[in-house]
């Protein structure tokens, strides 16, 4: 038996201590070490700068009883040594008076251990930002030479996740993930344009080049021009594509749309798994291994439902293609809703990526537009009707007409109702995969490779005077 010391313990002894206490039928501890470093900046300056650390544990109590297996789980911040055993007596708590689980399913066993369960979290610093400040002070004085201000903030985050169970799984993960919005506002705040990066170390952005963006972006706007609410052909740019997309891929459980709850069902019983979406060449896919877009290559699930079961945790993730094609290939379940509901065992995503089999850039497909609009983000996305997955939101820091291939100005903004899946059925054109940030669910998923798309009829509901 180890002993630990009631200072902070190592992430590996605290997940064998906890499952040595553990007198439940089945014991899952996930322990996830995070630290932080971040800049912020206002008016082409730094305001304020730090890093920080944390640690949280979930435990994960399994017990058999004549009924069948019910699990507890309890998650704990900032747990030491002293708090383990309260802890692991807890989520046992819970499990005992709790009802069967309907996800239950035997732990999952037979994975090969994580050769470095046992060495130190990794952990980041502000030295990650030792390339980035310097060529973020240079864009601090580009701006301020061309009368704009840029406004922002640059967070990156490193996890790293040990997962634990009595079925001797020992797996370990590290993920970092890097996000930078950089927003330029023209001394008056009538004009503001926005660019986000998602990055993996902060070594592959740089802010003189968003500037430069952005100072462009600025210059569209001196000219206002006022457009009522219509259908218009629009290009949406990946980060718009990605909001939509994640959201699809969020409401895409196999469980709900066998149940006829969802897009994806389909009319008289079924799902549209090998429907074809779209006559686009798209394929929809993640891919833990995904060059710059690495994700976790296991399952780890603090919680269950519709899409991700704690009975999975530490099932191998494969690549995982959810349109071919055009077609629908797949639909996300665990274990338990791939037995219900007869389609494949299709483990949640870390990353999503859209592959159009395009190779032009926004700015070209700019050149090639007779007259539309050019977004750049959407926010305050919500679900209007999940039966069609309706969305409505609106949009942000600037819309721009274009006419004969150039931007002729910056138009007011829109509210939008569309459906992802409608709109993926409509698109024209899709450009260049790349790297983008969701700018909508960065707090939630920053991992995402879209193209550009061309909507010829997308659906501008009404006028917002909003930003």
């Amino acid at each position: 038996m180890s002993t630990l010391s009631n200072g902070r313990s190592k992430p590996h002894e605290i997940v064998e201590r906890a499952l040595e206490l553990s007198t439940a039928d089945g014991c899952v501890v996930i322990a996830d070490e995070e630290s932080t470093a971040n800049l912020r900046w206002a008016g082409n300056a730094l305001t304020t700068n730090g890093v920080t650390r944390g640690r949280t544990l979930t435990v994960i109590a399994t017990v058999d009883g004549k009924q069948g297996t019910a699990s507890g789980v309890v998650s704990r911040s900032a747990v030491t040594a002293a708090d383990l055993e309260p802890l692991v007596r807890a989520a046992e708590a819970a499990a005992r008076g709790a009802g069967p689980a309907e996800d239950a399913q035997p732990l999952v066993t037979g994975t090969p251990a994580s050769p470095d369960f046992t060495d130190a979290p990794a952990e980041t610093t502000s030295a990650v930002f030792a390339d980035f400040a310097p060529a973020l002070g240079e864009a601090f004085a580009r701006a301020r030479e061309g009368g704009r201000e840029l406004y922002g903030f640059a967070n990156h985050e490193l996890v790293s996740t040990y997962v634990g169970t009595s079925t001797g799984l020992r797996l370990r993960h590290d993920q970092p993930m890097g996000t930078l919005e950089l927003n330029a506002k023209s001394p008056d705040r009538q004009r503001s344009a926005w660019a986000g990066r998602s990055t993996r170390d902060f070594k592959d952005v740089d802010p003189t080049v968003l500037d430069a963006e952005l100072a462009v972006r600025l210059g569209w706007a001196e000219r206002k021009i006022d457009l009522p609410a219509g259908r218009y052909e629009t290009l949406l740019p990946p980060t718009a594509v990605a909001d939509l997309l994640i959201y699809q891929m969020w409401s895409a459980a196999a469980r709900d749309a066998v149940e006829g709850r969802t897009v994806f069902s389909k009319p008289g019983g079924g799902t549209r798994v090998g429907e074809k979406l779209t006559e686009l060449p798209l394929t929809l896919r993640s891919d833990p291994n995904a060059p710059g877009l690495e994700s976790a290559p296991f399952v780890i699930a603090h919680s269950s439902g519709d899409d991700a079961s704690v009975f999975d945790n530490g099932l191998p993730v494969p690549a995982t293609e959810w349109i071919r094609d055009g077609e629908l290939a797949r639909l996300t379940s665990t274990r338990h809703t791939a037995a219900l509901t007869g389609l494949p065992l299709s483990p949640s995503f870390g990353n999503l990526i859209l592959d159009g089999g395009g190779d032009k850039s926004l700015e070209e497909m700019v050149a090639g537009t007779e007259r539309g609009l050019l977004l750049t983000c959407l926010w305050y996305i919500r679900e209007v009707d999940p039966a069609t997955l309706l969305l409505t939101g609106l949009t942000r820091d600037g819309v721009y007409l274009v006419e004969n291939g150039q931007v002729v100005g910056e138009v007011n903004n829109f509210r939008f109702n569309e459906s992802p899946v409608d709109l993926l059925s409509r698109a024209s054109e899709a450009g260049r995969t790349e790297k983008t940030l969701p700018r909508e669910w960065s707090d939630w998923f920053t991992r995402a490779a879209m193209p550009a798309l061309r909507i010829p009829d997308f659906n501008m509901s009404s006028v917002s005077k909003g930003v």
